[in-house]
């Protein structure tokens, strides 16, 4: 048998793209089953920027750029950052990848090796880990359960780190549980890393437009900024431009460790796709009215959601911040039988009997490092999240 890489082995393939594809065999197939997997707006690319991108092609804009943005791209994330970060970085400090999970995956590979270690909060996205492991570094995971608002608290940051962390990573909004910390949260934690000089930290902005909590989006190196220079500050455009597709992320960050990601981008991707680098910088200047517009839509599918999976027996769902995600506790649930006598023993055991009995198809928490627990994505109508909670309350009232 041919022999793969061991960097290979230490991961595993996504489970939320495993079953998004599961998913999409079941419709190939001709089953009735709503999908609630994918972590993807339902909503269209604006029509701007289409706009842009079609113009962009008949430029000619269809050659390799810089490897690490085009100027006009860098230029509109600085202008982003400024404009709803109070951020300054210069063209320099500034990276593009294909996509967020891109420039997350240069940042980690390019500084962390063995015998490094990543401090993790779980839940967590689920390639947090995988590219940690992939480096060769280890990650080290800080539970933060429902009864803590899924958010790990100062003390638990200050135990998790040791001479040998590289990273910290906090994404807020959260994928999966919709968590949110507020200025003050942050600036707790930015007090732990103040005391650890040799600690990175990595923030996870990709949400920053899906929000809803009572207190305003903040990011650490708005908050604390005598530690900017170990913080790499990451967002991108596929969530609040839903443009998932079109594959662009972008990060601010110390012009040493984008210097370091760029090099390592060079031997992989080169650059992103100039089509789409000029979309998103249409996206970033143009008008962003419509995002408060989709935001109060997500907001509404939220509470739907919520409302409906606290009458299902078993499950109890906090009410999410930020993102498209909500991540019901399932305790309840475990240890109770199917009406074919099947028990219920883990969450993995309970989606699967949502999806063979309800037809409904979600993520487990085992996937995301705290269990029991599920993730729902929302991002989809209200016709359809009706459907899908009404079919996941009488799939609870059937266990015993």
């Amino acid at each position: 048998m041919p022999r793969l890489s061991a960097a290979l082995d230490r991961i595993q393939p996504s489970q939320t793209l495993a079953m998004t594809a599961r998913v999409a065999e079941l419709k190939r197939q001709g089953v009735d089953v709503i999908g609630l997997s994918a972590g993807e707006p339902d909503f269209d690319t604006p029509e701007f920027v289409k706009d842009a991108a079609i113009e962009a092609i008949r430029k000619g804009q269809t050659k390799y750029t810089n490897v690490d943005g085009t100027p006009e791209l860098k230029a509109a994330i600085q202008g982003k950052f400024a404009r709803e970060n109070g951020l300054d970085y210069q063209p320099n400090e500034i990276i593009v990848g294909v996509g967020g999970k891109h420039v997350l995956f240069n940042a980690i590979v390019a500084t962390c090796q063995q015998g490094d270690e990543v401090v993790i909060p779980a839940p967590y996205w689920v390639s947090y880990p995988d590219m940690v492991a992939f480096s060769g570094a280890t990650p080290v995971f800080v539970p933060a359960g429902a009864d803590q608002g899924y958010k790990i608290t100062p003390e638990q940051l200050d135990a998790a780190i040791t001479p040998r962390t590289r990273w910290v990573i906090l994404n807020s909004p959260s994928n999966p549980s919709g968590a949110a910390y507020s200025a003050g949260e942050l600036k707790a934690l930015g007090e732990v890393l103040r005391r650890h000089e040799h600690v990175m930290l990595l923030t996870d902005d990709m949400y920053e437009h899906i929000f809803y909590a009572d207190f305003p989006f903040t990011t650490m190196a708005q908050l604390c900024p005598d530690l900017k220079d170990r913080i790499l500050t990451e967002n991108g455009c596929s969530k609040a431009y839903a443009m998932t597709g079109w594959r662009i992320g972008y990060a601010g960050g110390p012009a040493w460790l984008i210097k370091a990601m760029a090099k390592l981008q060079s031997q992989s991707t080169s650059n992103p796709c100039s089509i789409a680098q000029a979309a998103a910088a249409a996206a970033l200047n143009g008008p962003q009215d419509f995002l408060a517009e989709r935001q109060a839509a997500f907001r509404k599918r939220r509470d739907l959601v919520v409302g409906m999976l606290n009458e299902a027996p078993g499950l109890a769902c906090p009410t999410p911040e930020g993102a498209f995600y909500v991540y019901p506790d399932a305790r309840g649930c475990i240890g109770k039988s199917t009406p074919d006598g099947k028990v219920i023993a883990t969450d993995d055991d309970l989606i699967n009997y949502f999806l063979d009995s309800a037809r409904v198809a979600a993520v487990s928490g085992t996937a995301f490092g705290l269990a029991p627990a599920f993730r729902i994505s929302y991002a989809t109508s209200e016709a359809v999240l009706k459907e899908a909670c009404t079919r996941i309350q009488e799939a609870c009232k059937a266990l015993r």
